[in-house]
């Protein structure tokens, strides 16, 4: 995954991630990226200083402050997800089944899964929907 800042023609910025460099390119050349306050599809990619990681390897370093409503919304959701449910990693698809079924205590969970994995959760009535950020991976 990757992380892109994102400039509209009207001049708005925003961040959203992308699968890689090649999803944005053709998600972006359909018109299927849209600017998240006022709708354009003419976006592009704004100039970006690289991530540096500091401290603990894989660790994020919080933002100093959100540069935008959106994105203190986007920090309260992570920090209510992480908080208040069961990081589960790669065992989400099997462990959000067993919740489903009965078979493992209800409970809040997050991890990863891959799309067609997670299309055939939703196809079997498993009520679960993507997360607007990749989790930071835990050591179980």
């Amino acid at each position: 995954m990757i992380r892109y800042t994102l400039r509209c023609d009207k001049d708005h910025e925003f961040d959203s991630w992308f699968q890689s460099s090649d999803a944005f390119d053709r998600l972006a050349g359909a018109g299927q990226v849209a600017c998240v306050h006022c709708g354009s599809d003419k976006v592009t990619k704004a100039p970006m200083a690289p991530a540096v990681a500091h401290g603990e390897a894989g660790a994020e370093r919080p933002l100093a402050r959100p540069a935008s409503e959106v994105e203190a919304a986007l920090a309260a959701m992570r920090r209510q997800v992480e908080e208040h449910s069961e990081y589960v990693g790669m065992e989400f698809v099997s462990e959000a089944r067993r919740i489903h079924e009965g078979d493992a205590p209800e409970r809040s969970i997050y991890g990863e899964a891959r799309m067609d994995e997670a299309r055939r959760l939703i196809e079997d009535g498993v009520p679960v929907a993507p997360l607007p950020f990749v989790p930071n991976r835990k050591a179980h």
